[in-house]
């Protein structure tokens, strides 16, 4: 099997649409699909052929374009300063949650999934980005993003009008940034396919390309006879004590019911039926879910929306071990359905130190973004990034509340004091009168708030945990707009109190939904 490793530079932004955002908004993946590079190379082999449609009953394009055990079209992530394909960092990582990534400044990142015993006191997730090891140093990577506003226009008249003039707003993928696809395809395949991509360097990715979206240049192209995606060969990594398996992308696995669904569990099944072995009960799971579509160009339709696992999944079996032709056939073939859009890719056995250092790119290696000079335009620049940074905490604290459920056993008079004292503390962010209510309430309404579950908590020790440490329930959030970076934790949100008053509206929303599902 032969891999042709296709490298991209975004001449424009790029819209890879994912499931995130409101409804007025399209938020890009930080990677540019598979999906649309087969769907870019298949465009190419209908003009070179001057097809008006694929006729799906030739043998030939079923095989380079349709066919999962033929050519596989991997995601492009971001590429390193060293020239190599960054991957989706594991979710079995975690760090300090006061330790911050910053420039010439390295964290501590702890492996859970090899052990727990060096463990930080306050474990979080090191949050999303790409990574490479250089020099023994763990190097992590993020996506540069655009963000544009749009008016919806009237397709006759070309101008809004009353009916059709809403605003939306586009969250791409920034322009002058490299990624990297690898194709992977039978030895007779690369040569067809690789003609297809030498023909014209420009290449047109997603949506909205008549609107200044979807331009990339093909800088480099190799064809590799012996190519290992995670850089480290398979014979290093068999007959380990334990065995671990790692989704390098986004996963599609159904259950016994033939429904889709993002249960880890099913990974076990799925490795069990490529390799023909049984496997224990995992000792460790870390895992992570998404939405996945797509759009039908053929027919200008959505694919329809189905869960699965998040890149990054882990899971560990001990006591268990493989080969090397195992690996390399679990490896090579993937797991789940879309295999030939990038899907299912997996790791074995890839992760093996307890705990090491990570940083940031050098500065100086990274393309800088453009600085604002003027004074107006960067008070410009703050204004939007504070409006972005807020909109985003309200987009997740609206997902927080809608998983979250109080049990019976506490009254609506005790839910509309709590939310009365939290609106009062909310224009300063004090959370001090919540917690000063809780510390003196009468033993009636204590054992109420005790008694009351939220979870597999009490809802008094979790109001606690929030009101304690507010900053912990919210994952790492940021913006950046031109050279002005915002996150959730950062001086300026830590003197506007900004986790603080979004702990108590979380603590107003949950009294105010339990309120509501009591009257129904």
């Amino acid at each position: 099997m032969k891999a042709i490793t296709l490298t991209l530079e975004t001449q424009q932004p790029i819209l890879a649409t994912s499931f995130q955002g409101d409804p007025n908004s399209d938020v890009s993946y930080s990677y540019i699909p598979g999906s649309m590079i087969r769907g870019a190379i298949i465009g190419r082999y209908m003009r070179q052929h001057h097809f008006s449609e694929l006729d799906l009953t030739n043998y030939k394009v079923k095989r380079l374009f349709f066919d999962a055990k033929s050519p596989r079209y991997l995601n492009a992530y971001l590429l390193s300063h060293e020239k190599k394909r960054t991957l989706p960092l594991p979710l079995s990582w975690f760090k300090d949650k006061d330790e911050e990534l910053k420039e010439n400044s390295s964290i501590t990142v702890y492996d859970f999934s090899i052990d727990r015993g060096d463990e930080p006191e306050t474990p979080k997730s090191v949050g999303e980005y790409f990574w490479t090891k250089k020099g023994g140093v763990v190097n992590l990577y993020k996506d540069k993003r655009r963000i544009n506003i749009h008016n919806f226009r009237d397709r006759q008249k070309g101008r809004s009008t009353d009916n059709q003039g809403e605003l939306f707003r586009y969250d791409a993928l920034d322009a002058g940034q490299t990624f990297q696809s690898v194709i992977l395809c039978e030895d007779g395949d690369a040569i067809a396919i690789q003609m297809l991509l030498v023909t014209e360097p420009n290449l047109w990715l997603g949506g909205s390309q008549s609107a200044g979206y979807g331009h990339t240049k093909i800088i480099d192209l190799k064809i590799i006879n012996d190519w290992d995606e995670i850089g480290d060969p398979a014979e290093n990594r068999e007959n380990d004590e334990n065995l671990s398996i790692t989704l390098l992308s986004d996963t599609l696995l159904r259950n016994e019911c033939g429904q889709p669904v993002a249960d880890p569990m099913l990974i076990k099944q799925a490795v069990e039926e490529v390799l023909n072995i049984s496997l224990p009960e995992t000792s460790n799971i870390f895992a992570g879910s998404t939405l996945i579509g797509g759009f039908n160009r053929k027919w200008g339709l959505p694919l329809p929306q189905v869960p699965a696992l998040a890149a990054g999944t882990t899971l560990v079996f001990e006591g268990i071990e493989i080969n090397e032709s195992q690996i390399k056939q679990l490896e090579a073939y993937g797991i789940g359905e879309r295999r030939e859009d990038g899907f299912g890719r997996v790791a074995v056995n890839w992760l093996q130190d307890e705990f090491f250092s990570a940083s940031l790119p050098n500065s100086s290696d990274t393309s800088s973004l453009p600085t604002l000079e003027d004074k107006a335009s960067r008070l410009l620049a703050e204004k939007m990034a504070q409006r972005l940074l807020e909109q985003k905490l309200e987009q997740y604290l609206q997902t927080k509340v809608g998983y979250l459920k109080l049990d019976e056993g506490i009254t609506n008079s005790q839910l509309s004091r709590l939310q009365s004292v939290a609106r009062q503390g909310l224009p300063n962010g004090d959370c001090s009168l919540v917690i000063s209510l809780l510390n003196n309430l009468p033993s009636n309404a204590k054992s109420q708030f005790d008694r009351t579950k939220i979870g597999d908590k009490s809802f008094r020790l979790q109001l606690d945990e929030w009101l304690g440490n507010p900053t912990d329930w919210i994952n790492s959030i940021e913006v950046k707009i031109a050279d002005v970076e915002r996150k959730f934790d950062d001086n300026i949100a830590r003197q506007d109190k900004l986790a603080e008053k979004y702990t108590l509206r979380l603590i107003m929303a949950v009294a105010k939904k339990a309120t509501k599902e009591k009257k129904q």
